[in-house]
């Protein structure tokens, strides 16, 4: 009997279109409010030094991932200058969609003006979400099924009052349109995925706040599949860390991003543009997108950007991306992402459990 090895071999590791791919358009959103960490630690007895991170974002009452989704799709559709109906596919990443039973991207949509004619739906790997979809996306675009589709990482994270990931659970995300190289703002060279069964955060049905595995949630989950997928990506592609102006991670807290970039062998200021957890929080589908949108902002044309998002459960995709000259020009069509971090109101412990909902009213 013939033996097979289903591992593929080194060269087609990563994951390359059959035309060259870019993204098009992109916007990020993130909610006004912010919740300082120091109120957390004030209310739960915490001490206030050493704390994960400034403060984080908080969508107010009226807002949710499907709103949120659009504000940021209508940044990426004023940088894209295409009509909406010209996309073939919606797909928002997110573990916190408004509904348990019934799509967030169909309202997204027909919010922006979208085509009934598309492939819509939602994606859900918790953290890395929203890259899934861009991947998906790319492959669409890639195949030649449709030349643009729309991908959204978003988030209104949950932290459980008191836990660890109160302090750094937050709002926000972003989306990207992807279509052909030759229009785009920055071509997608490579993308690979790497994943596992490692249970280290999860939450089950009818469960309203997800558990985590503690420490066990940065070895052998965080750093095991940022690592693992970041260096395949470097040895399939050819590249060395030092080829790239810029570097984003998964961003859960300040102190992992810093230490797997500098493990891998990324410099403190290859990172420091997409690093927005201090101020922001962890989006969760968001996090490695927001901070992929804060240095689209600045990136020059030319200029390499690699980028890994992770999600528990646990996986990682790993992007090569390279800016291209519409970049510069078209950028400046939607307010960036340092726009809304400056756009900032700051809440007290008690407004922010009634804008999470964590105040039952019956």
């Amino acid at each position: 009997m013939t033996e097979h090895n289903h591992d593929p071999k080194p060269g087609n590791l990563l994951l390359r279109p059959n035309r060259p791919v870019g993204i098009v358009g992109y916007g990020s959103y993130i909610p006004r409010y912010r919740l300082p960490a120091t109120e957390v630690a004030r209310i739960w007895g915490g001490s206030e030094d050493g704390l994960p991170i400034i403060e984080k974002a908080v969508a107010g009452l009226d807002e949710d991932v499907i709103t949120m989704s659009i504000e940021a799709a209508r940044n990426a559709l004023a940088r894209a200058g295409i009509d909406p109906r010209e996309l073939r596919a919606v797909w928002v990443g997110s573990e916190s969609h408004p509904y348990a039973v019934k799509p967030s991207s169909t309202v997204v949509a027909e919010a922006i003006g979208a085509s009934e004619h598309i492939q819509a739906g939602d994606w859900e790997f918790a953290c890395k979400a929203g890259s899934e979809a861009l991947v998906a996306a790319m492959a669409m675009v890639g195949s030649g099924m449709g030349d643009f589709a729309l991908a959204i990482g978003m988030d209104t994270a949950q932290g459980k009052p008191g836990d660890a990931l109160e302090y750094t659970a937050s709002s926000g995300g972003a989306a990207f349109i992807l279509g052909p190289a030759d229009v785009a703002l920055a071509e997608i060279q490579a993308s690979y995925s790497y994943v596992t069964d490692t249970p280290d955060f999860w939450r089950r049905a009818n469960q309203v706040y997800p558990e985590h595995g503690q420490r066990f949630t940065g070895e052998p989950a965080y750093f095991h599949h940022i690592t693992q997928a970041a260096t395949t990506m470097l040895e399939a592609s050819g590249h060395k860390p030092a080829d790239f102006k810029y570097a984003i991670f998964h961003q859960p807290n300040t102190k992992f991003p810093q230490k797997v970039a500098k493990d891998l062998g990324f410099t403190p200021e290859q990172i420091k543009t997409g690093l927005l957890t201090p101020v922001i929080g962890n989006t969760y589908a968001g996090s490695s997108l927001v901070g992929l949108t804060a240095v689209l902002d600045l990136a020059d044309p030319g200029d390499l950007i690699f980028v890994t998002s992770y999600g528990s459960g646990a996986g990682s995709d790993s992007f090569i991306i390279k800016a291209l000259e519409p970049l510069q020009h078209r950028r400046v069509n939607a307010p960036t992402t340092l726009d809304y971090v400056k756009r900032r109101t700051p809440i007290d412990y008690a407004t922010y459990v009634r804008y999470r909902g964590e105040i039952r009213m019956r």
